[in-house]
């Protein structure tokens, strides 16, 4: 599979190939902050494929968490490109990016189930998890 994708103002394009390592909704609080309230919808792709194709993201890493993710970000519009999680062996692209989001067609799964609100949707027939599943 190979994937393209940019950011709002179009300053940042990126190019994700190989295999899905999964495809899912985070409901946990630190997403929310982050897609303005609503689960983070996201595809795992293996880190060895990913490629900003033109430009570079502004990282973020909180420094009051233990093992914080980095997130990337344009730093013209704002838009929330990546998230690289440490020791995982996968990008988190946001689906929202993608040139083609369609494609992803629906998560296999809905994590962090423990912090989801009471209008978060989760589609028919998707396995929930209240933290990450082992």
């Amino acid at each position: 599979m190979e994937l393209t994708g940019r950011c709002y103002c179009g300053d940042i394009h990126y190019r994700a190939k190989g295999d899905a390592v999964m495809k899912a909704q985070c409901h946990c609080r630190e997403c929310q902050y982050i897609t303005g309230g609503e689960p983070n919808i996201f595809i795992g792709m293996p880190t060895d494929g990913f490629t900003y194709t033109k430009g570079e993201p502004k990282d973020f890493t909180r420094s009051d968490l233990d093992n914080p993710v980095t997130r990337q970000f344009c730093s013209n519009c704002g838009t929330h490109l990546a998230t690289r999680p440490p020791g995982f062996p996968a990008v988190i692209v946001k689906v929202g990016t993608l040139d083609d989001p369609a494609v992803i067609e629906k998560p296999d799964m809905a994590i962090f189930m423990v912090d989801a609100q009471p209008f978060h949707q989760v589609p028919e027939g998707v396995a929930t998890f209240d933290r990450m599943p082992g």
